[in-house]
């Protein structure tokens, strides 16, 4: 049996809930398992909806998002029997029962950084951003203008985090909106949209602009954000569902790794802008995702 509890958000957030959520789903349906999702609707209810699922003894408990990264380690302890997957949770400490399924968003949002540089007109892109409370979100902005810079050291980045609590700024389209469109009123003619259903804001704002691209984050999200397909290049993604799938698997085995396990990152297809992207571009997209993954570029994150 396996529980997934969400932070803050909806399960169907068409982002990061959903993306950990449909591992759950494939997962249980792969495994023959039962499995149950409670949505968070208080920061505070964290550990009372993990306690739930331990007490009606869950073999696993997934729980995602940064924010509930203390009252994971916290169950973790009290329930050593249950195996805990936190999923954006990295682990200072390794408890054989808990696994952080983390990622390099550096990297993916580097190479997302390089795609805009490489299609911005006016010289000038944006990022509409979660809270800089959450280190990933700061992981994704500081690789996204890294990689911008290496492809135009002179390119202008307006980069924005969304100012309010943990629990506001990922559920907040209409601020999302509202900063893409003064990003592009600035000459900004590229928008990454990295946070939630804030960053989906920032790609349906950004999809009325004519001639402005957008560049989605977590899944590839042509495939849950339609209302961005008229600007949607690609997306700075983050193989949540497969680490999922991975981490379930390994324990209904019996091979459950405590401590971080890395899961994939990288850009999404483009999708109907294929015939959009020249071949020199998508040339360097596969150098630098090569350089990346063996170390010879970094991305100073």
């Amino acid at each position: 049996r396996v529980g997934l509890v969400t932070d803050v958000g909806r399960i169907n957030d068409r982002s990061f809930n959903q993306s950990a959520w449909e591992g759950v789903e494939a997962a249980g349906e792969a495994l023959g398992a039962e499995i149950k999702y409670i949505e968070t609707k208080d920061a505070k209810d964290y550990e009372d909806n993990m306690r739930q699922f331990a007490d009606e003894g869950y073999d696993v408990i997934v729980t995602v998002g940064f924010a509930l990264g203390d009252a994971t380690i916290k169950m973790a302890n009290e329930y050593p029997d249950i195996n805990f997957i936190g999923v954006d949770q990295f682990q200072g400490e390794t408890l054989p029962n808990l696994a952080g399924l983390v990622f390099h968003e550096d990297q993916s949002g580097y190479l997302a950084g390089a795609l805009a540089a490489h299609m911005t007109k006016s010289g000038t892109i944006a990022a509409v951003l979660g809270t800089d409370l959450v280190p990933p979100v700061v992981a994704f902005k500081e690789g996204y203008e890294a990689g911008a810079r290496a492809v135009n050291p002179d390119i202008k980045v307006i980069s924005t985090y969304h100012p309010g609590e943990i629990s506001q700024a990922f559920v907040d389209p209409e601020w999302g909106a509202a900063t893409a469109a003064q990003a592009i009123d600035q000459g900004a003619d590229v928008v990454f949209g990295a946070g939630g259903m804030t960053g989906n804001g920032a790609l349906e704002e950004t999809a009325t602009h004519e001639g402005v691209y957008c560049i989605g984050v977590d899944t590839d999200q042509w495939e849950t954000v339609p209302g961005a397909h008229p600007c949607l290049i690609s997306s700075a993604m983050k193989m949540i569902k497969p680490g999922v799938i991975d981490l379930i698997t390994l324990a209904s085995e019996g091979k459950f790794p405590g401590g971080n396990y890395f899961g994939g990152a990288g850009l999404a297809p483009f999708h109907d802008f294929e015939s959009q992207i020249p071949q020199d571009v998508k040339d360097d997209l596969v150098r630098i995702d090569a350089g990346l993954k063996d170390g010879s570029i970094s991305t100073g994150y």
